[in-house]
């Protein structure tokens, strides 16, 4: 009898490490990979989230056209207008981890006044906004992915004509849409 008692407590030990080691990988799966979805980090409706993207994208676009002037002050300013509302999106929507790449990456962008920090900066920014829209494609106007094989960078439009935010009106037209989501 003592076996047996012994023997259902180790299995039930078993089983319970491995059903908790099997939701800590599912936990961690779901750190790096954007979920659609509404939810109350903020108290965001669905509606209100596909909002919030958009308003995330467009000020992305702001961004990028400054950095296509060279306007150092504008890529600042519309920075730091990125990272609140990259600060105020609901986890459900893009995943914490995420957050925290763009908000460090919009956060540094906001934080210099040198235009080639802050183009290079934008690369960075560039590539995890592109992972993000791939997946939560937000809004109803086409988003055009276009690479700089110069720059060996992408970034994104809401235009098919290229205008190259890495090396602005030295080489506005360098430049190819690769996709359009």
């Amino acid at each position: 009898m003592k076996k047996v008692i012994l023997l259902a407590t180790i299995l039930s030990y078993v089983s319970i490490t491995a059903f908790a080691q099997h939701e800590h990988g599912n936990h961690q799966k779901e750190i790096d990979k954007p979920v659609t979805g509404s939810g109350s980090r903020s108290a965001v409706t669905g509606a209100s989230s596909k909002q919030q993207l958009s308003q995330m994208l467009s000020l992305y676009y702001n961004i990028k056209n400054a950095l296509v002037s060279g306007d150092v002050t504008s890529a600042s300013t519309n920075a730091a207008q990125f990272l609140r509302v990259v600060n105020t999106i609901d986890f459900k929507v893009i995943s914490e981890g995420n957050i925290q790449i763009l908000s460090r990456d919009a956060g540094k962008l906001s934080n210099t006044k040198d235009l080639e920090q802050q183009r290079e900066l934008f690369a960075a920014l560039s590539s995890n906004m592109v992972a993000i829209v791939k997946v939560l494609k937000p809004g109803n106007e086409p988003v055009h992915v276009q690479y700089c094989p110069m720059k060996k960078a992408s970034w994104l439009s809401s235009e098919k004509q290229i205008r190259n935010p890495y090396y602005g009106s030295s080489m506005l037209t360098c430049g190819e849409v690769t996709e359009t989501l």
